[in-house]
């Protein structure tokens, strides 16, 4: 008996075997009963044994081993993909899916080998059986990562928006305690304190809003109106200076600085690129914002160690940093800032770079006079 014959031929023996382990490493409070898991069982062997059916090429044989993806819509895949659901929604951990396909893996191997003669094509039935359990073991994984991280980034969403309506009523009492007659200077002291530190609160919950929601498949929303790059630059250049009072910026215009562009989202790009080079920098900070014709670009550059070459490839990538000290000798943030400067660039049509030496570095953004309205 071949083994996709055996497969079909033993179901129930096969699937008494995988339930009993699914129910053993099942958690304490799920609520998947064990007639869910035969279920589930019985559709994976199923769909396994109809693909060992199917007449295989030598170059569609290469293409598996390569991992190269099915039609995302083939039952095969589908089958797939619910038992992931399944076992997600059930409280089933990555680990406790993966054991499952390999405990059904040793189990059908074990009980075919144990009731059938080897014969001449065992060997490569062997192989497409392992062909596809390597397969559907993948797409459930996939499928599962990608629902916790979706599950993850709704939560952060949430979490975010929920978060602004308290912090906004810290800064407006902060800001409504300044102007008392009667508040010492400790007390004044005290309340600028509760003010940058919320401040700062908000950045990094804005920031995370905007991950959140490109990161679920949003584009980054902006409302392009006539604006000036240099007045902009200005605004960023104080603010940043206000937190850091001891690190010289320097600011140099040239040309044409007039265009279309979200006022908000490019102040919010420079006061990150000056923010960091604050905390990451030596020296003084130079923004140079100039006239390219068709383009504008600004360069934020600041003197300092650089960036190491091994962060570069990956420094605009959500959560990670460059691993430098900043000038207090620590990290800051939540490795979000050079990330969303992409986001807003790119939303521009635009684009953004770095180079970093022995000299210092640099960070240059390059967007359109005129980018054309979102859709």
């Amino acid at each position: 008996m071949n083994l996709s014959e055996f497969i079909e031929a033993d179901q129930k023996g096969l699937v008494d075997d995988w339930a009993n382990y699914a129910l053993l490493i099942s958690p304490d409070d799920s609520h998947l009963s064990e007639t869910q898991l035969r279920d589930s069982a019985a559709e994976i062997l199923a769909a396994i044994s109809h693909d060992m059916r199917i007449p295989q090429s030598a170059s569609q044989q290469r293409s598996k081993s390569r991992g190269d993806e099915r039609d995302p819509e083939s039952q095969f895949i589908q089958v797939a993909r619910s038992h992931a659901d399944d076992r997600l929604e059930h409280g089933f951990g990555i680990n406790d899916v993966v054991a499952e396909f390999r405990a059904l893996r040793a189990t059908v191997l074990r009980r075919w080998l144990k009731q059938s003669s080897p014969h001449a094509n065992a060997f490569q039935e062997m192989i497409r059986f392992n062909e596809a359990i390597d397969e559907v073991l993948a797409e459930s994984v996939r499928r599962y990562a990608e629902r916790t991280t979706h599950i993850r980034d709704l939560f952060s969403g949430v979490l975010a928006h929920d978060l602004r309506s308290p912090l906004g009523a810290i800064l407006n009492s902060a800001e409504l305690l300044l102007h008392e007659e009667h508040v010492s200077p400790a007390g004044v002291r005290a309340v600028a304190f509760v003010q940058r530190g919320a401040r700062r609160m908000k950045q990094m919950i804005d920031d995370l809003l905007v991950f959140t929601r490109t990161r679920l498949g949003d584009a980054l929303p902006v409302s392009f109106t006539p604006q000036d790059i240099g007045r902009i630059c200005r605004e960023a250049v104080d603010e940043v200076e206000a937190s850091h009072p001891l690190t010289p910026v320097d600011l140099r215009l040239s040309g044409n600085l007039r265009g279309r562009w979200d006022g908000a989202r490019l102040g919010q790009l420079l006061v990150n690129l000056l923010g960091n080079a604050a905390r990451y920098g030596s020296g003084h900070i130079v923004v140079e914002a100039t006239d390219q014709g068709e383009f504008i670009t600004i360069a934020v550059s600041n003197e300092g160690n650089p960036i190491p070459q091994n962060a570069l490839p990956t420094l605009f990538d959500p959560l990670t940093r460059a691993g430098i000290p900043n000038r207090n000798g620590y990290a800051a943030g939540m490795g979000l800032g050079l990330y969303i400067c992409k986001c807003i660039a790119v939303a521009h049509q635009g684009s953004i770079g770095v180079e970093s030496t022995d000299h210092g570095t640099c960070f240059t953004v390059r967007i359109p006079h005129w980018p054309s309205p979102p859709g």
